[in-house]
């Protein structure tokens, strides 16, 4: 690594953290006027924005990536109109700083307060995702972080062309551009000096496979909040609803199945598998061509009523596939469940479908995941669906923060004293 790419990151890393101090103290309404600004630039850059993104497009680098990937790199006109809206939601979203979680008064007369406050610098390390430049940028501002962004080679130019806008918007209302950085280059070598400026950045937020989060991971002096895969289970009990379990792991596997929130994992009690499995394969792949990697006992099921499947592996068992792939299992029992989940998801989003109160609240309870569902698609697992407005990312760590990360998990707190001459005896 030359030393000048090293004191270029790390400049900017200096500068971002004076940015934070500003931004830690700057008014709601000089945020989200900053906000609406971005929204108007982005509405007038459309044009611009499509140029950027068609020499992304048009990269070796992007001809290589799988069709899931392009399709997240990929804006259009009406992507690039949600993507201005969203900003402006994030505007009309409460301001997390200065909230007071909790007060008392000591005995002494001493009053204490704990008051959310920013990290202060968060970097985002993110791939072929370009609407992450600015769901990321909008988040940090409106929480009063400022943000290092440094995103994959296969959009450099339309992540370039975002954060410019965001610079834009930034000065236009009198906050410091620095505020919202992106690291202009994609060498490797920046991230890994990125990666070691813990006295300067506070946070890294890891966004893309899981090869990039080990990596990110692995090689970081600084605080990760991440989570690596999303090997996320539907489990259709004894006393579910069929017509409703068919429902729910349709849409939990195909209405978006690149995502780390669809399902990959489908358990089956044996009650109601002969019943339950023909009619929901046939749905699956009438929907979307779903392969379905099967255990003996479903494969015996499927292949009676004629069905296509194939013979799954062990690794099968644990795998995310991102793809109209689902693993199918029967179980003995809700505890037998409970035990595969517990054993083989990635702790991200598990769901149970069931009318059986008791068995939902016992699944609800001993499913050690960031999110579990009761009759409802692993697809709701999404700062937006969860009512937090957008959101950074989600974690599957214990600390800090666990789930979808909206704006108050971009917060820490601190403490506030206020007395009136008290002294320790």
């Amino acid at each position: 690594m030359s030393v000048d790419l090293a004191q270029q990151i790390t400049a900017l890393a200096r500068r971002a953290r004076t940015a934070s101090h500003v931004l830690a103290t700057a008014a709601t309404a000089q945020k989200n006027a900053a906000l609406d600004k971005l929204a108007d630039l982005i509405d007038a850059a459309t044009f611009d924005l499509l140029e950027a993104n068609q020499r992304d497009l048009l990269s070796p680098e992007a001809q290589a990536l799988s069709a899931a990937s392009r399709d997240r790199l990929e804006l259009n006109a009406a992507r690039l109109r949600q993507l201005a809206a969203s900003v402006r939601q994030v505007a009309t979203l409460p301001d997390p700083v200065g909230e007071i979680l909790d007060e008392t008064t000591r005995p002494n007369g001493l009053r204490l307060q704990r008051v959310r406050v920013p990290i202060g610098v968060i970097g985002i390390v993110y791939e072929a995702r370009p609407n992450v430049t600015i769901d990321c940028a909008v988040l940090c501002l409106k929480s009063g972080n400022a943000a290092i962004l440094r995103g994959g080679k296969e959009c450099f130019h339309t992540n370039t062309a975002l954060a410019a806008l965001v610079s834009q918007a930034l000065t236009a209302v009198g906050l410091p551009g620095d505020a919202v950085q992106l690291i202009p280059t994609t060498d490797r070598a920046a991230l890994t000096t990125l990666l070691k400026l813990d006295t300067l950045v506070h946070c890294i937020i890891p966004r893309g496979g899981e090869s990039l989060i080990r990596f990110v991971a692995e090689n970081s002096t600084i605080p990760v909040i991440k989570h690596y895969t999303g090997v996320c289970f539907v489990y259709v009990d004894a006393a579910a609803d069929l017509a409703m379990a068919e429902k729910i792991i349709v849409n939990a596997k195909t209405q978006r199945p690149g995502v780390c929130n669809a399902a990959e994992q489908l358990l089956v009690h044996r009650d109601i598998a002969e019943a339950f499995l023909p009619a929901a394969a046939r749905a699956l792949i009438a929907t979307a061509s779903v392969e379905l990697r099967c255990d003996p006992a479903s494969a015996a099921i499927l292949a009676q009523a004629g069905l296509a499947h194939t013979a799954a592996t062990e690794t099968d068992f644990r795998t995310e596939f991102l793809a109209q792939i689902l693993a199918v299992r029967v179980v003995d029992s809700l505890d037998d469940a409970i035990a595969t989940i517990n054993r083989d998801s990635s702790g991200h989003t598990e769901s149970i479908v069931t009318a059986d109160a008791a068995a939902a609240q016992k699944f609800l309870a001993a499913v050690d995941s960031a999110a579990v569902l009761w009759n409802a698609s692993t697809r709701f697992n999404d700062g937006f669906e969860f009512g937090l407005g957008a959101e950074i990312g989600i974690s599957t760590d214990r600390l800090h923060a666990r789930g979808p990360m909206g704006l108050r998990e971009l917060c820490t707190y601190k403490w506030l004293g206020i007395g009136t001459g008290q002294v320790r005896g």
